[in-house]
């Protein structure tokens, strides 16, 4: 079985993990399988993976709209 990296950040980019119970607000990814939750809240433990370590997702309203 294939394991898929969920990191988005090329290899001399920082990525920031976020921990569960964090309060936060945005657009997240588990980084152990990759689901994706819209918070704004604290961030829960991943429903998918049972995962605790979360990454932020670079997504922006306007991404689309500039390519």
């Amino acid at each position: 079985m294939e394991r898929l990296g969920t990191s988005r950040a090329t290899p001399d980019e920082y990525v920031e993990f976020w921990t569960t119970g964090q309060p936060v607000k945005g657009e997240f990814h588990c980084s152990e399988c990759g689901y994706g939750v819209t918070i704004v809240r604290a961030l829960p433990i991943c429903p998918m993976c049972g995962g605790r370590s979360w990454e932020q997702s670079s997504w922006s309203p306007f991404g689309r709209a500039s390519a």
